[in-house]
Formats: C-alpha cells, sequence, structure tokens
C-alpha cells in the first residue's frame, strides 16, 4: 500500500511540474507601449518570507523547549 501511494505522489509532483509553466501565466506578453506592471511581485512575496521566518522561529523556539523539558525530566 506505501509502494503505491509513493508512485501516485510522484506521479502527481511529476504532472505538476511538466503542466505548471502552461498553466500558470503571469502576464500575457511583452508590449512596447506597456506603461505599469500588472503583476504586484513585492507584496505577496515580502508577505511569504515574513510567514517562513516567523514559522522558522517558531518552530526552534518549540524545538529548544522541547529540548529543556526532556533535560529537566531526567
Amino acid at each position: 500500500m506505501k509502494n503505491t501511494l509513493d508512485i501516485m505522489r510522484v506521479i502527481v509532483v511529476i504532472f505538476i511540474l511538466f503542466f505548471a509553466p502552461v498553466i500558470l501565466h503571469a502576464q500575457g506578453g511583452f508590449d512596447d507601449n506597456v506603461t505599469d506592471n500588472p503583476v504586484p511581485f513585492d507584496g505577496g512575496v515580502s508577505l511569504l518570507v515574513a510567514a517562513g521566518i516567523g514559522y522558522g522561529l517558531k518552530k526552534a523556539h518549540d524545538k529548544k523547549r522541547a529540548l529543556r523539558e526532556m533535560n529537566e525530566n531526567k
């Protein structure tokens, strides 16, 4: 059963990686008369980076607390 799930996961990942560039488009094309950037890149990426840093700090804090509690119980 586990082997079948692993194979299905690999197939799904390959499918997503193969078709993602075809499905996802940030902008239609490049024209000479485009005056603004239609893709708001900075706002979303900075929020994702901040969330990732916060999540990493929380996981590190939780791990440190668990190690401290384990040492105190010995």
